[in-house]
Parts: C-alpha cells; structure tokens; sequence
C-alpha cells in the first residue's frame, strides 16, 4: 500500500507545484501567501508519504485530498484535478490493501510446511 499511496502524493506534489505556478497570475493573491500555502501542502505530501502506513496516515491523506478539491476555489481546474487524485488515492489505499493481503498470505503459504509426497 505504501508504494501506491506514495506514488500518488508524489504526482500530488507537483500538481499543487504547478496550480502555484497558475495561481500566481490571480492580481488578488500575493505571492507570498500562494508560495506559502503551496508549500506546506507540497510538504505534506513528502511528508505523506513516510507516515502513510502509521496509524491515522491513510486519514491525513483524505484530509489532502479534500484540500485538494477545495483549492479548486482559488484555482477553478483543481476542482477537476483534486477529484482525480481523490479517486487516485481510494484505489491506491483500497488496492494496495488488497496487495498487502495477497502478499502476507504468499508469505505465509511459502513459510508453511509441506506434507511429504510418498
């Protein structure tokens, strides 16, 4: 699941890079406060993608996304954008779970003992 959640926040970091990037043609944003709040929500993402196997990490990352959606005020695309990467980040989570289970059971089974054929 790890890997699956990561590579999603990694894509969200650039979008929220780039919806920066856009954001700073608005003349009633500062610049600063754009850079700002990009920032943090870049390093979040980074953030993310070390604790999103820790207890309450899938939850910080639903609280991104729906950041995500609600930036589409500022910038109307990322209504769009923060949807996909909401769907992005349910079939990272429910997917990599699944992948998780089918790995522990693989384990398992190769760990268990095999009756000898005679």
């Amino acid at each position: 699941m790890r890997t699956l959640c990561a590579s999603t926040l990694i894509g969200e970091f650039f979008v929220i890079g780039f919806a920066g990037l856009v954001a700073m043609k608005d003349p009633d944003l500062a610049g600063s406060t754009v850079w700002t709040v990009s920032g943090i929500a870049m390093f979040l993402c980074l953030a993310l993608c070390g604790v999103v196997t820790r207890p309450g990490g899938i939850a910080l990352g639903w609280a991104l996304q729906l950041a995500l959606i609600v930036s589409g005020f500022v910038v109307p695309t990322m209504f769009f954008m923060g949807a996909v990467f909401a769907a992005l980040w349910w079939a990272s989570v429910h997917y990599g779970r699944k992948i998780d289970e089918a790995k522990a059971r693989f384990a398992a089974q190769a760990d268990s003992p095999t009756p000898d054929a005679a």
